[in-house]
């Protein structure tokens, strides 16, 4: 299991790509310094596509935008963000929320329910709140749900497409070079 699964509030709906990226932009509007935080253990492939996605964010070369790749303890970069100063920080994490392979959405923290077998050292919910409050930030998580793989394989089309149109919409929202592959 990794990092977290949402609590259930009935049905949860599947934001369209068109949806987050209108949901994303609103929150970054206004964002000229803005810490992108990948979150996961690379080495389990249903937990990586936080590092993944943070990586190919940093490939992308956006002013304003600094990438921190915290792994399975995001609570670790607490003191570089707050040297950073970021207006917004961007956490970015494999997340079940029992939608289909490849969903990306925006996620509550109030939604964050720690799992047993969870990879983070702190639950998610209490880092967000943490930075929120000693940073005096907005913080943003996005999760990204994994496809069911067996360790040691690459991305899946799905996920692959999933992280390809987070970057997308990210280079859309605050500019930068869009890379063909990251």
């Amino acid at each position: 299991m990794f990092g977290y699964r949402l609590r259930s509030r009935g049905k949860v709906r599947q934001n369209v790509l068109k949806t987050f990226h209108d949901r994303l932009q609103k929150r970054l509007t206004g964002a000229r310094r803005i810490a992108v935080v990948g979150i996961g253990d690379e080495l389990l492939p249903i937990d990586r596509l936080g590092m993944v996605a943070a990586r190919g964010i940093e490939k992308v070369h956006i002013p304003g935008i600094r990438v921190f790749l915290a792994g399975t303890m995001p609570e670790s970069i607490t003191g570089p963000l707050r040297k950073f100063h970021p207006d917004h920080v961007l956490m970015i994490d494999a997340a079940d929320m029992g939608t289909p392979p490849g969903t990306v959405a925006i996620i509550q923290p109030g939604r964050i329910q720690a799992s047993l077998f969870s990879t983070h050292a702190l639950p998610l919910s209490a880092v967000m709140e943490f930075i929120k409050k000693d940073i005096k930030t907005k913080v943003t998580l996005v999760g990204i749900q994994p496809e069911n793989a067996i360790e040691g394989m690459g991305l899946s089309d799905r996920e692959q497409d999933a992280i390809s149109g987070l970057l997308a919409s990210i280079t859309r929202i605050l500019g930068g070079n869009s890379p063909e592959k990251f």
